[in-house]
């Protein structure tokens, strides 16, 4: 058994290793909590239990779809260890991703094209980037993967890991994709156990990877951004405690039993900003903090003749990015609607 593999899934997958037909597959775990474990790609490894139902959860957990947000790519081997060596119990079917290696490799956060941009068939339209092959296997390691899930309600979870590039009034929040359903109260149950304090609505289909799987494979699906952008090795990952262990929670088919966490406040997707040439300029300083709010008649971006000004009392600002390539989006618009989000969860 390759267990340099399980006991670092990081270091083995940086270092391009590709197991042999005979070393792809395993037993780990212990007597009581024994994990079948298969090697399908380039940093995509399946865990389950040995003896499993099929009511089982499936749960895709992935992260580095941004190659040099490495936080939680950290995190996620640390897991994959755990699980292999017996100290974390795996109750559910689990797809570990790890996303774009060869941006990890070259600690960048892509090499032609955001990856998170590409999903839901767009590297279709991108065929020569670099990250469109990526894209497509990932769609497809997903599409498997959750072919064989359950279909029962909450059966089947992604949960997207990402750090954000600036600082932010909420240093962990999550964005969850739009789907036209209901939001789900298990999830919003589970962000605020993983001591999340703000959820970001969509309000409009998208192309990251959870829209995918939320979409074409009827996840559960988020996004989750945990802190800021640092190189490998320079983390403290005991700031992002709170989601670990409500992952490990989540695999485990346990819950918290401390006492029972806030619901993270809720902010929906009223427009963004889009970045429609060179010419673009976000009127905000360069370093403004995510979901920094401003009032009325405050304008926030030109490019030519385009404007965009503060409609309602109070928006926030998500994500401002004036150096994204034109057509992309450089900024997201966001109004407080916790209450009558809350009330509405099925």
């Amino acid at each position: 058994m390759p267990v340099s593999m399980l006991d670092d899934f990081l270091a083995y997958t940086l270092a391009g290793t590709r197991p042999g037909a005979q070393e792809a597959q395993g037993v780990c775990g212990n007597n009581d909590n024994a994990v079948r474990w298969s090697w399908l790609d380039d940093g995509v490894l399946l865990m389950e239990p040995a003896v499993r139902d099929d009511g089982t959860r499936s749960v895709l957990v992935s992260a580095g779809v941004h190659g040099d947000e490495t936080a939680p790519i950290e995190l996620l081997s640390y897991l994959v260890r755990d699980i292999a060596q017996g100290d974390a119990a795996l109750t559910c079917r689990l797809l570990v991703i790890l996303g774009n290696v060869d941006a990890m490799r070259d600690a960048c956060r892509y090499r032609d094209d955001d990856l998170n941009r590409l999903f839901s068939g767009r590297h279709e339209q991108v065929p020569h980037s670099h990250e469109a092959p990526r894209a497509a296997a990932l769609e497809r390691a997903a599409t498997q993967f959750f072919a064989a899930a359950s279909q029962e309600p909450g059966g089947r979870w992604h949960v997207d890991m990402h750090t954000a590039i600036r600082p932010s009034a909420f240093e962990q929040f999550a964005l969850l994709p739009h789907t036209g359903k209901p939001f789900s109260r298990a999830m919003f149950e589970w962000l605020g156990e993983a001591r999340i304090s703000a959820v970001l609505l969509h309000t409009t289909k998208g192309n990251t990877y959870s829209h995918f799987t939320a979409q074409a494979c009827g996840a559960e699906a988020c996004t989750l951004e945990l802190g800021k952008v640092r190189p490998f090795g320079q983390n403290d990952l005991a700031r992002f405690a709170g989601a670990d262990e409500a992952l490990r929670h989540l695999l485990a088919g346990t819950k918290n039993g401390n006492v029972p966490a806030a619901m993270p406040r809720v902010f929906t997707v009223i427009d963004q900003l889009t970045k429609q040439s060179d010419a673009f300029e976000l009127l905000v300083a360069t370093d403004v903090p995510n979901f920094t709010p401003f009032v009325k008649d405050t304008v926030l971006a030109r490019d030519g003749d385009y404007r965009y000004t503060v409609r309602h009392d109070e928006e926030r600002l998500v994500f401002p990015n004036a150096t994204v390539k034109p057509g992309l989006r450089a900024g997201l618009l966001v109004v407080e609607t916790t209450q009558d989000t809350l009330s509405s969860l099925v």
